[in-house]
């Protein structure tokens, strides 16, 4: 489910153990809805946006994702968990 562009690899390459959201691969205004992507008429969904939307519907997608419960948060690092599966 993760693109190729964000996927984490192992150290050995054989397989996929996180998936970085497309802000922290691409470092771009578009991608991190900065600069003259910062606000909700100029930050759209984007095809990674949307292949997580597809994948988990009710998880944020992009930061404009909903517009009734923008959060914020104080700390810098965070793990995400997209949809995981249970045994």
């Amino acid at each position: 489910m993760c693109p190729v562009g964000l996927q984490v690899r192992s150290r050995d390459n054989k397989r996929v153990v996180a998936c970085k959201s497309a802000c922290s691969a691409f470092n771009s205004p578009k991608y991190c809805c900065t600069g003259s992507y910062g606000s909700p008429q100029a930050c759209k969904p984007t095809v990674y946006s949307k292949i997580f939307k597809t994948a988990c519907p009710k998880a944020y997608s992009y930061a404009y994702d909903d517009p009734t419960s923008i959060a914020t948060c104080t700390k810098a690092n965070y793990f995400l968990t997209f949809c995981p599966h249970r045994p």
